[in-house]
């Protein structure tokens, strides 16, 4: 199955899509004009605490932004080399007693922050202000860039991260990416890296590190601390807010992230950019030599590769699937919502088996519409009900088959009785949606507006309490046209009843500038 790394560059947007036989298996997405316009995720800053909040046990931290950075305890408080080794014998033995219960299943990413891959639910019961006061000068690492009107999320678990390892200087521990299945390259991969590091240092082997050697494993772990050097060297005679150390740029990051061994070819429309490709290519992906080429037909590289239709699914709302069923797809700030409907697809033979198929059918583009569209936090995802507890079974399990493909990590538990699945999904970046869209100026995001029949009796309340207290005066009406239609129209005799009962000479007039909810009501006391 081919696959191939897709890069379209226009103008100060860059787009990546990483596709496998025809199927988008990952989309990022970047508009920064220059280098420094966010913190992007790996970047490394000197910070000044600027607030410790005890109640929430967190602080914000001055890293020389506009948005200060927010900074949770777990992340804040670095172990001691002695809790940390009592923090790993722990969550070993945690570990094997949720493998007995199974009560859920995680699909970890290689990348995950450190509180993560050393787990600082077991820490020392130890609060912020214990360690941290305001004034404070701390080297912090970007976890989570800003997302709406958030600011970055940062970190003291300080990670680099190489082509084929991630090095951490602060915690100890040594660790082979999952997604590696086979127990002897594990064992293999565990031996080189214990081989490696220095005793209180922490390195884990990444899912492309599978079959290298000692000495590529060698030389990558040399080259970050090369630059973990660099950084304690710039830090010598600077002051917060500092930026230490500032990670690839996006184009970069993508081809050290997600350019695994199977990709046959990356294609640039770019000149400017393949020469960029062809320089790090050279330098960190020599199995890649050769596969670069340049787009040069006329149809866009995203319009040929089918990259763009796939994009306009992945904003809309409704996704329909091949089969005539639907899912319906709502992002809040914190929760992401998902029904499954069967639509015009009645099946052939019984309601279960239509029900089981287009579930089934739902899981594959639910798996890929949560990768492309990059929905984090809490997912709640409501398949249409099934009685068979097999059918139940046979959907969960597809669903944790289709997440593998997910670089991202996801924890999934089992269906509920009520046929729902609660997940959740790491995100480190803002969402499709936010970055391609903005809320309608029109209804301001709510997706709704009030009817007209609303609004004409708001406003006809609205005119009874003025005229009420004019004593006869001329009031004058002000409303978006199809309101001053109705009121002059269907809500006519309500207009005369006011008039008769009060005295009051009532004028309606259509401002074509108004919103339809917007109205205003003159008294004029001549």
């Amino acid at each position: 199955m081919a696959k191939e790394l897709v890069i379209n560059q226009t103008h100060n947007e860059s787009r990546v899509a990483l596709i496998e036989s025809g199927e988008m298996l990952d989309f990022l997405i970047d508009r920064s004009s220059t280098l420094k316009d966010k913190p992007s995720v790996g970047n490394i800053y000197l910070g000044r605490v600027l607030r410790v909040l005890p109640g929430m046990q967190s602080a914000f931290v001055d890293i020389g932004f506009e948005r200060a950075a927010f900074l949770y305890v777990d992340d804040a408080y670095i172990p001691t080399l002695d809790e940390q080794r009592e923090m790993a014998k722990r969550i070993e033995e945690k570990e094997k007693e949720e493998a007995r219960a199974s009560l859920s299943k995680t699909i970890p990413d290689e990348l995950s922050s450190l509180s993560e891959t050393v787990d600082m639910k077991y820490r020392p019961d130890i609060k912020i202000q214990d360690f941290l006061k305001e004034g404070d000068e701390i080297l912090v690492q970007i976890a989570k860039e800003p997302i709406s009107t958030k600011g970055p999320r940062v970190t003291r678990h300080i990670t680099l991260a190489g082509r084929h390892i991630v090095f951490m200087p602060f915690i100890e521990h040594v660790g082979v990416s999952r997604r590696i299945e086979s127990d002897e390259e594990r064992d293999r991969l565990k031996g080189i890296l214990e081989s490696i590091k220095p005793e209180g240092k922490g390195i884990i082997a990444r899912t492309v590190a599978e079959g290298q050697s000692h000495k590529t494993l060698k030389s990558d772990y040399s080259l970050l601390v090369k630059i973990w050097k660099d950084v304690q060297k710039k830090l010598e005679k600077q002051k917060a807010p500092y930026e230490a150390h500032r990670d690839l740029n996006f184009i970069q990051r993508a081809l050290r992230d997600i350019t695994d061994e199977d990709v046959d070819s990356i294609v640039v429309d770019s000149k400017s950019v393949q020469k960029q490709v062809d320089k790090f290519v050279s330098k960190y992906l020599p199995n890649m030599k050769g596969k670069v080429s340049f787009y040069e037909q006329d149809i866009p590289v995203f319009e040929h590769y089918g990259v763009d239709i796939e994009i306009e699914r992945a904003i809309s709302n409704k996704v329909y699937l091949k089969s005539g069923g639907s899912i319906n797809i709502d992002q809040t700030e914190a929760l992401v919502s998902i029904d499954v409907n069967t639509g015009k697809y009645v099946g052939r033979k019984t309601l279960e088996e239509t029900i089981l198929r287009t579930n089934l059918e739902a899981v594959k583009e639910i798996a890929y519409q949560l990768r492309v569209r990059n929905c984090g936090g809490i997912i709640i995802i409501d398949f249409i009900d099934m009685e068979r507890e097999e059918h139940r079974e046979m959907v969960f399990t597809s669903l944790l088959e289709a997440l593998k493909k997910d670089r991202a990590k996801t924890n999934v538990l089992p269906i509920s009785g009520f046929g729902l699945v609660e997940m959740t999904r790491k995100r480190t970046r803002d969402t499709l949606t936010r970055v391609m869209c903005e809320p309608c100026p029109y209804c301001e995001g709510t997706g709704r507006v009030k009817s007209v029949t609303t609004v004409c009796y708001e406003v006809l309340r609205e005119i009874t309490k003025t005229v009420k207290r004019s004593n006869g005066a001329r009031v004058s009406v002000f409303a978006h046209p199809e309101v001053s239609a109705q009121l002059t129209s269907e809500d006519f005799e309500i207009i005369e009843a006011i008039e008769e009962n009060y005295g009051a000479q009532l004028v309606i007039r259509a401002d074509n500038s108004y919103h339809i909810e917007q109205y205003e009501i003159f008294a004029h006391e001549d």
